[in-house]
């Protein structure tokens, strides 16, 4: 039994049945190879805290200046009709182009309008030789009736004779008014200055008197835009002001700045001159009306351009700069380094821009360390080394991605 187990044993572990030196140092050889490993594990290098940047939120006043949509619009659109109806003999006018107040743009056939001058003019001298001869009649009987040789009856209608001839007279002129009237209104110009439509209607047409449009005169020196405010943006602005959120100097001192829509900035700045009383009730808005100088013609009717206004000023506004403003699916966040040096994540409102900066409506405090460099890699309840960002230092793109456009709020 002995010499089986020695020899199964033997089997198992030849080095052991073999040489008790050799068995021990295969046993220590296992041994510092374990130690060896415990040694190699224990020694894997400690990952660096993250090192980010931040910007201490400061409240500061700035000026508040939406920005809006609209669409310009001549200040004075004038209908051209003809105020008599008759043939049209010609159109004066090169159609498109600037015309100066006065200047002829069509001319009705005057021929039936200069027979009627004549014809009333004939009526004048008919009633004005019949006013005479009433007149002669009435000095001749009345001093007849001192003698009695004419009853009253014949002065009464010879005085009424008078009095009917003077209401003729009347008559005639006035046609002869009326008449001359029509006849000037046959050369149709232009009642004020501006860009100038392409006819409706040409040579040999026959228009009717104050029913056909012929063309639109538009003065586009000044312009006029107009722009729709929502009414969430009119009652939030309503609030902002009770509250003393916004110092507000009134509406009709408020100014117009333009961007066109590739980005360039209008030159001249516009005047708020009117606002309407109510909203309108199929877009729930409210219509304000700018005023613009245009002088090089660079606003045309029905363009479409960005109104900044000008004039209103924000207190305890909160700006941080773009680059820390995060898009996520509940809408806009930052990251804000805490007390403990860990992350946390801050749902804010982002308004508008102002430069680089968003303006925060809110979400911020006054003291909030919000991160600006090295968002890749962090997240919420990650501890961080926090330093001050320095504006001026070059911006660490393999760090920190681009955000995107936050929800206005």
């Amino acid at each position: 039994m002995m010499n089986q187990l020695y020899l199964s044993t033997a089997t198992r572990f030849p080095l052991m049945s073999r040489s008790p030196m050799r068995t021990a140092l295969a046993l220590s050889c296992i041994v510092a190879a374990l130690s060896g490993c415990k040694e190699e594990a224990g020694s894997a290098p400690v990952q660096p805290m993250a090192q980010v940047e931040f910007v201490t939120v400061t409240t500061q006043t700035v000026p508040d200046e939406p920005e809006f949509i609209g669409q310009a619009e001549a200040s004075r659109p004038v209908e051209i009709r003809s105020q008599v109806t008759g043939l049209l003999k010609a159109v004066l006018y090169p159609e498109g182009r600037d015309v100066k107040k006065g200047a002829r743009l069509y001319q009705i056939d005057p021929v039936p309008f200069q027979a009627a001058v004549a014809s009333a003019k004939a009526k004048i001298a008919q009633a004005e030789a019949k006013l005479v001869q009433a007149k002669q009649d009435l000095e001749r009987v009345k001093p007849l009736l001192a003698d009695q040789a004419v009853s009253q009856k014949d002065v009464d209608d010879a005085v009424a004779q008078e009095l009917s001839a003077k209401a003729a007279l009347q008559g005639a002129k006035a046609d002869l008014i009326k008449s001359q009237f029509d006849l000037d209104n046959t050369l149709i110009t232009a009642p004020i200055s501006g860009l100038i439509e392409r006819s409706r209607y040409y040579e040999g047409r026959l228009v009717s008197a104050q029913t056909d449009l012929l063309t639109v005169v538009h003065r586009v020196d000044p312009m006029f835009v107009v722009v729709n405010m929502p009414e969430s943006f009119i009652l939030k602005r309503r609030r902002d002001i009770e509250t003393k959120k916004i110092h507000h100097p009134g509406v009709y001192q408020l100014r117009g700045r333009l961007t066109m829509m590739d980005d360039t900035v209008y030159p001249h700045e516009g005047v708020l001159d009117l606002l309407e009383p109510g909203l309108r009730t199929e877009t729930g808005s409210r219509q304000t009306r700018i005023t613009f100088p245009n002088p090089d013609r660079s606003l045309l009717p029905g363009q479409f351009v960005k109104v900044r206004f000008t004039g209103d000023t924000k207190t305890d506004a909160v700006l941080i700069p773009q680059r820390a403003v995060l898009q996520g699916p509940q809408g806009p966040f930052v990251y804000v380094v805490g007390p403990d040096e860990k992350v946390q994540i801050r749902d804010v409102v982002a308004s508008n821009w102002k430069g680089d900066q968003w303006m925060i409506d809110g979400g911020l405090s006054a003291g909030d360390r919000v991160v600006v460099n090295g968002l890749m890699m962090i997240g919420p309840g990650a501890p961080v080394k926090a330093i001050p960002w320095k504006s001026t230092a070059a911006p660490e793109t393999d760090q920190d991605p681009v955000p995107s456009t936050p929800k206005q709020g």
